[in-house]
């Protein structure tokens, strides 16, 4: 599948967890826009620990905080996910459940939450040693889900997602301390260069930026549809961009990506006949659980963020 303002210093903060009180190492949705060095390591994992990455891989990883993989899943597992991606979409218990976001203008589905929970097809590919195998060997833990999703992006109008750090609002919203997290986006049909694919800036998850402003009550109701709250500058972004330059990913069906939990990302709309739909699974390390949000007032519900650290076996 090919990346603002002057930086400013802040003094670490404190936030109250359940049960004991964590350093906030990353402050955001202050006054103002802060940029920041990460404070911890990319790939967790020893370098010689037995996996499906290797050596080379992880070090390009480390390094530009993406690694793709060519048909990670076969012809016949794609199209048994299809399948069960547009049984999820038609399904009206589905659409009137709370983990189905909708487009605001089409009314169609956007994304369905919390997949690997209410599809045994989806929980199946979580389980996959192809798949959790390599989180296990990125984060160099066990491993449980802070999130899944589908995401549908039907030709003719479907709405990109606008330039964000993931770890942002999960350390902002739900609660994660530190960048000991990794996604995966698992193509479940051809990424053109044209169809809305996802952009990446590489080498940008070496550095966080805290976004300024409060978060609103609830503010993944509305986050969810289009982003406001946690939305870098477009200063920040023209620094980032041209500090790492903006890599856009394509490939075949069945490909993957993955990426650090602070790569800055985002994907434009598709206007064009061709769907792009994917499947996209979030490990977080069972050694970073969340606790309670550093920048918002309530924490956002668990099919957004896990509140189960149980690792997948």
């Amino acid at each position: 599948m090919t990346a603002t303002t002057t930086p400013t210093t802040t003094t670490p903060t404190t936030t109250t967890p359940t049960t004991a009180t964590v350093t906030d190492l990353y402050p955001t949705r202050g006054s103002s826009e802060v940029l920041l060095p990460r404070q911890e390591p990319v790939v967790w994992g020893a370098p010689d620990t037995p996996g499906p990455i290797s050596a080379a891989d992880l070090q390009a990883y480390e390094r530009d905080g993406f690694l793709t993989v060519d048909r990670l899943i076969t012809e016949e597992e794609v199209a048994v996910c299809r399948r069960e991606l547009e049984r999820l979409v038609g399904d009206p218990e589905i659409r009137a459940d709370e983990r189905a976001i909708v487009e605001p203008g089409s009314q169609e589905i956007r994304s369905v939450f919390e997949v690997h929970r209410i599809s045994r097809v989806f929980a199946d590919l979580v389980r996959d040693e192809r798949v959790v195998g390599r989180a296990r060997q990125i984060l160099g833990s066990d491993v449980y889900v802070h999130q899944s999703r589908i995401n549908v992006k039907p030709g003719f109008g479907a709405n990109g997602f606008y330039w964000h750090s993931d770890f942002e609002t999960w350390h902002a919203e739900d609660g994660l301390p530190r960048m000991r997290t990794v996604s995966v986006s698992i193509a479940l049909t051809e990424n053109h260069d044209t169809n809305g694919g996802l952009m990446i800036m590489p080498g940008s998850h070496r550095t966080f930026l805290g976004c300024a402003g409060a978060t609103p009550k609830d503010n993944y109701k509305k986050s969810l549809q289009m982003q406001e709250a946690g939305t870098p500058s477009n200063e920040a972004l023209t620094r980032l961009a041209s500090e790492h330059g903006i890599k856009l990913f394509t490939g075949a069906p069945g490909s993957a990506t993955w990426f650090d939990c602070n790569c800055m990302h985002g994907s434009g709309d598709n206007i064009t006949p061709y769907p792009r739909s994917n499947v996209f699974i979030v490990f977080n390390s069972v050694e970073n659980a969340a606790v309670e949000p550093f920048a918002a007032p309530v924490r956002r519900p668990a099919f957004l963020g896990a509140r189960d650290f149980t690792p997948v076996r």
